[in-house]
């Protein structure tokens, strides 16, 4: 096996962005996604606005305190601040490193129940060269795996996924990019237990492991992406406490220690539960064996919802926006260091259902 020129880079980035008390801010949400963000708080759905509510989340001051990694849409990559500043430039004197969204979206698996692949390895080398020269050095690929039906998972689907993620990192790896694995098991419709919900993401995980072993992928220069293990959205809710049991028992399962940092998605929660399952993690991997890995968060719609109700596009709320980012990155961080005692900046909030985004490049 050939060595990679990357390697001790890989290795920093990947520690860098896993180390205590910080996270990721998930900020990759296509323009499409994006543009219905903007349109429930009447903002329209222009590059400009686009430009204009990541220079807000980007450049809120002390996010760097507690954000260590930040995720882009390809075209907030290459965009600069209001005032010329390129963005790359802002993360990077907060401290914050530069990420980038890779996959080109899901598309269904035909003879399934609605199951998906990820699209986006043709080109891909190209890409994270490009990726890399413009300042990223981080990337992301979802892939989501369906639960909770009579006919799903299927191994068919699990194993187009996990070769897709293995792929995907190899080639991120080969090119300078630390590869965060994602892969996503859902939370749908259905009364499916938080057993099962364990069940399927141990395989799942296992499959994703022994593909990215197959394909050499450095384990010490990745991160991994995966959902707390929860209940389906119509069974009855899982106290923080039940959560971070099997959660923390799926990781132990199923993750090798070599690798550095575990990010949580906060897909289906809400802003408060999001971050006090990330302390009951804390307090649950307290309760074993030393954790090898940081058990901590990439977040978008638990940092990003109240952060964009609160602005609304209007210059005067521009402060107020980034006070209750930052708050809420800080809520989070003090959870990640097991520290988190409350009140939460954003109390209650319920389920929320998350849309699978299908389609090519942009959607």
């Amino acid at each position: 096996m050939s060595s990679n020129p990357y390697a001790e880079e890989l290795m920093a980035t990947a520690q860098y962005i896993s180390k205590k008390g910080r996270g990721i801010l998930a900020s990759d949400e296509s323009n499409a996604t994006t543009g219905k963000r903007l349109a429930a708080v009447g903002i329209e759905n222009t590059e400009d606005d686009r430009r204009a509510w990541r220079e807000l989340l980007y450049t809120a001051p002390g996010l760097g305190q507690y954000i260590s990694g930040c995720i882009m849409f390809e075209e907030t990559l290459f965009q600069s601040s209001k005032g010329g500043v390129p963005f790359v430039k802002i993360l990077k004197d907060q401290g914050i490193v530069p990420g980038i969204k890779v996959d080109t979206g899901l598309q269904i698996l035909p003879g399934t129940d609605g199951e998906t692949a990820t699209q986006g390895l043709d080109g891909l080398g190209d890409r994270c060269k490009a990726f890399y020269k413009q300042g990223a050095r981080f990337a992301k690929w979802r892939a989501v795996v369906k639960i909770g039906t009579a006919t799903t998972p299927t191994t068919t689907a699990m194993l187009e996924n996990a070769h897709g993620l293995a792929r995907y990192a190899q080639i991120c790896q080969e090119n300078g990019l630390v590869p965060i694995v994602e892969p996503e098991i859902t939370l749908g419709p259905g009364t499916y237990t938080i057993e099962e919900t364990a069940f399927w993401s141990e395989r799942m995980y296992s499959q994703v492991f022994r593909l990215l072993n197959e394909y050499n992928v450095m384990l010490e220069g990745i991160l991994l992406k995966p959902n707390m293990i929860l209940p389906g959205l119509d069974a009855p809710s899982a106290s923080p406490q039940e959560v971070a049991k099997y959660t923390v028992r799926t990781m132990r399962r199923s993750v090798p220690a070599a690798v550095p940092g575990i990010h949580f998605l906060s897909g289906g929660m809400s802003e408060e539960e999001s971050t006090l399952n990330l302390q009951a993690l804390q307090d649950e991997a307290a309760t074993g064996p030393a954790s090898p890995w940081a058990l901590t968060f990439s977040y978008g719609r638990a940092l990003q919802a109240t952060t964009l109700k609160t602005w609304a596009g209007q210059p005067a709320n521009w402060d107020a926006a980034q006070a209750i980012l930052v708050k809420l990155a800080q809520a989070n961080s003090s959870a990640q260091l097991g520290q988190y005692k409350g009140p939460h900046p954003v109390p209650g909030g319920g389920r929320i259902l998350q849309a699978l985004r299908l389609g090519g490049v942009g959607k």
